[in-house]
């Protein structure tokens, strides 16, 4: 990777956040995943609120994976939630999920999302994916400051 960067998981199945950090291990070597488990949560997290306050614990994203079926907040909710955020509004956020609806494509896009990718049905095509959008997103992309919110 061109930079060090911390990547938010906001997954609410345990199997599917443990492939994806299993394969962000093989390709995206030393860049740290924190995990939330609904978008609910996902707020707390980015807001720096209760025991995520600690950002040397909870280190702010550059990018968000964020998977769109999910109790409490699903994904759709959560993407107007960042996008109606003037200091989060830019944060890259990758939509990772099981669903090739294009309905659910569409929707996600027009939330905000900045790309859709479909959650592969194997482990080596997950591993693939992930080496795919860390050299576009992590190294191939100028990102924006990572920049938590104020106060």
């Amino acid at each position: 990777m061109a930079r060090s960067a911390t990547i938010l998981l906001v997954e609410d199945d345990p199997s599917d956040a443990l492939l994806v950090r299993k394969a962000a291990q093989k390709t995206l070597a030393g860049i740290p995943i924190a995990l939330a488990t609904d978008g609910e949560e996902a707020v707390r997290y980015l807001k720096g609120e209760g025991q995520y306050s600690d950002r040397s614990a909870f280190p702010f994203p550059d990018l968000v994976l964020l998977d769109l079926k999910m109790p409490r907040m699903n994904g759709y909710e959560f993407l107007r939630w960042i996008r109606a955020q003037p200091v989060l509004k830019r944060l890259p956020v990758i939509v990772l999920t099981g669903s090739i609806q294009e309905t659910d494509t569409r929707r996600a896009y027009e939330e905000g999302a900045n790309s859709y990718v479909t959650k592969p049905s194997n482990f080596d095509d997950l591993v693939e994916a992930m080496k795919t959008l860390g050299d576009f997103w992590l190294s191939g992309s100028k990102l924006p400051e990572a920049t938590p919110p104020g106060p």
